[in-house]
């Protein structure tokens, strides 16, 4: 089990367990990524858009060593299943969806 950052990006998760492998996406804590900082390394090609554009999630880790999951409200229930997959997750998790402007997308934009 890991802590890590995920896009869901044209109907398919990007997620990045964090093993240290990006070193300009280390978040300040040290023990996570940043989806800032780590947007420019791992984007997939052909992406241009900032890394705020697309739905986004990361995975920690408490103290007492369960998964809790933050994501913005535009996942569904039926990302979580691919999501544990990508981070080791292998207990229930928590599942916070994050309705604060830290998580907002293009899909949160007015029109």
């Amino acid at each position: 089990m890991k802590r890590g950052v995920f896009w869901l990006i044209d109907d398919q998760l990007y997620a990045y367990p964090f093993d240290g492998g990006y070193l300009e996406g280390i978040a300040k804590s040290g023990n996570t990524y940043n989806h800032k900082k780590l947007w420019e390394a791992a984007r997939p090609a052909g992406k241009t858009a900032p890394f705020w554009w697309y739905p986004r999630g990361r995975v920690e880790i408490t103290n007492q060593n369960e998964p809790v999951i933050y994501l913005s409200p535009h996942f569904g229930a039926e990302w979580l299943g691919q999501i544990m997959l990508a981070l080791g997750i292998t207990t229930n998790p928590v599942v916070r969806y994050d309705y604060s402007a830290h998580y907002h997308c293009f899909l949160d934009r007015e029109n």
